[in-house]
């Protein structure tokens, strides 16, 4: 086995773990919502209003799908449309008050959840995790999450609202 099979089974395993803590720290907040909602209020909340086309883009599905689930969260509070601050005559989705709230709550609970598994792991392989989930991260194109201030990195001023 190549260490890219080896590195892609122990991020597979991991990932169904923080699936699982993700899952958990959703429902205890808010259980109407998926995973695949928050994901695209999350997204809203930190990257910024952004149009139609742009958030399908980044969740990787068909404009129809986006459109199906922004008007679910339009009708459940999460999100609403806005003028576009590019050009008056587009609408672009933000994440509401509400929306932002929940991100918020539920990412504080993940992330307490997520210190204790941590806080359970050989102190020595600690900051190697650092450096390659950081590094995972980045190639994924995921902002960072900052432990300083309990929200995402904001990359606003790079929002794409075509």
């Amino acid at each position: 086995m190549s260490d890219i099979d080896d590195l892609t089974d122990a991020v597979l395993t991991a990932s169904r773990l923080l699936v699982a803590v993700s899952a958990r720290s959703l429902a205890a907040v808010e259980e109407t919502l998926t995973l695949p909602q928050l994901r695209m209020v999350v997204l809203l909340d930190s990257r910024g209003p952004m149009s139609l086309t742009a958030l399908a883009d980044l969740l990787e599905v068909n404009p129809s799908t986006a459109k199906r689930m922004i008007d679910r969260l339009i009708t459940s509070g999460m999100v609403d449309r806005a003028p576009n601050p590019a050009s008056k005559r587009e609408v672009v989705v933000v994440a509401s008050q509400e929306g932002s709230r929940i991100v918020t709550e539920v990412m504080s609970r993940r992330r307490a959840e997520i210190s204790t598994i941590v806080a359970r792991m050989p102190e020595h392989l600690r900051h190697g995790l650092v450096e390659a989930l950081t590094a995972f991260a980045e190639a994924g194109g995921e902002p960072r999450w900052s432990a300083r201030d309990e929200a995402p990195e904001r990359t606003r001023d790079h929002a794409e609202v075509d």
